[in-house]
Order: C-alpha cells, then structure tokens, then sequence
C-alpha cells in the first residue's frame, strides 16, 4: 500500500528472524540426538533444579507440540513440549532448565521480569488497537492524530519486546550456570547447551529488530508529514 525506504531494512531483519527460525529449529532437532551424561530428562532436570532453588511448589507440566515450553507467571507453573519433558538429550535439559530459570527470575523478583510483567495488560490492549490505528493514519493522511496514537501504543508493544531480551538472556545464564554447578551437564556438554540457548534467544533479537525498525518508519512518515 504505501513504500517506504525503511522497507529494504525491515524486509532484511524479516529475512533474519526467518532463518532464526529455522536454525532454532535446527539447532534444536540436532541436539535431540545427542544423550546427556547425567541421564536426566528434561523434567528431572527442571525438577531437581526447582527444588535446589527451594521452588518445592512450583509444578511442571507436559504440554503438546515442539518448542512450546513456557513458564506461566500466573499460576507458577512451567510447561514443557513433550520432547522436551521425557527425552534425556541437551536440547531437552536446556530448554527445561531455560524454562526455570524464568521461575527463578520470579522467586527473586529480577526487575525486568517485573516490570515486563506490569506492562502486559496495557500492552496486550495496545498491541491490538496499534495496527487499526496505524493503516487508519496511513490512509486518511488528513487525520496525523490517528498516525500519531498509532504510534504511541505501537510504542508499547516495541518497548515490551525490548524488555524481553534481557530477561530471556538472564533465564538462559542462570541456567547455564546452574546445570554446571549441579553436576546436570559436564564442561563438555556446556557448549551444545549455549547453542541451543543461543539460537532460541536469536529469535527474540530479530522480533524485536523488526518491530523496532517498524516503529522508525512510522515515525519518519508522521515527521515528514508534519513537515509539509
């Protein structure tokens, strides 16, 4: 509908987050085939790490699909994909241990997790009236203030992704240095688990980066528009 410069920038950060994508993907399914000395399968690590935090009541549950582990906020709960729950290889301990790491980050109240926490009900709100906003502005060019509130909740959604780099970087280095720490992985084994974390944390950058740029070109159109 409407071109603009930023475009070429968007379209390459769009190329990165689909090859990120795919090398989670990869990365993943290529780790899945290498066992874990300790023998322990995901939830066994996830469990074990749980408790040596003092985390007895936080459950772990089995949930359906691939690389659909979370760990939910509200009812303190971590889920992890099947794979990633019975199998004994890297990919399943990094990803269980990542996972617990968020619980961890809760325990202890880490800023950001907080503070992404506090901002999800505005931006979930924001992130669904941002685009209607947006592609109203960018049509009727005579109405700026659409273009502008746009931007504004559009700015919330950025801001949110922002905020999610550190604390999906924080979760993977408290793992990391928990599995080595408890004897979950050797030295040896800490290289495969820093790809599997690597390439997951990958695709947050690149969301992020194509958001980021998004909201720049949005702003370039409503300044040049206030310039004519």
């Amino acid at each position: 509908m409407f071109f603009h410069p930023m475009d070429f920038l968007i379209l390459i950060a769009f190329g990165l987050s689909m090859w990120a994508s795919f090398r989670v993907r990869g990365t993943f399914n290529r780790w899945s085939q290498v066992p874990v000395q300790s023998g322990m399968t995901g939830y066994e690590a996830a469990r074990r790490m749980l408790d040596a935090e003092g985390l007895y009541d936080v459950p772990i549950e089995p949930v359906p699909g691939a690389l659909t582990d979370h760990y939910d906020p509200i009812s303190r709960t971590v889920r992890l994909s099947e794979p990633v729950y019975y199998e004994s290889t890297i990919s399943a301990v990094s990803v269980a241990c990542h996972e617990v790491g968020h619980a961890i980050q809760h325990q202890v109240h880490y800023p950001m997790l907080v503070a992404r926490h506090k901002m999800f009900p505005v931006v979930n709100f924001a992130s669904g009236v941002a685009p209607l906003l947006l592609i109203a502005g960018l049509i009727f060019q005579q109405f700026d203030i659409l273009l502008l509130l746009g931007i504004i909740f559009f700015s919330a959604a950025v801001l949110f992704q922002l905020v999610t780099l550190p604390v999906e970087f924080n979760a993977s280095n408290r793992a990391r240095e928990l599995m080595i720490a408890g004897g979950f992985i050797t030295n040896e084994e800490e290289q495969g688990v820093a790809k599997v974390l690597n390439a997951a944390a990958l695709t947050y950058v690149a969301a992020a980066l194509i958001s980021l740029l998004e909201l720049v070109k949005y702003v370039m159109i409503f300044n040049s528009r206030s310039n004519d």
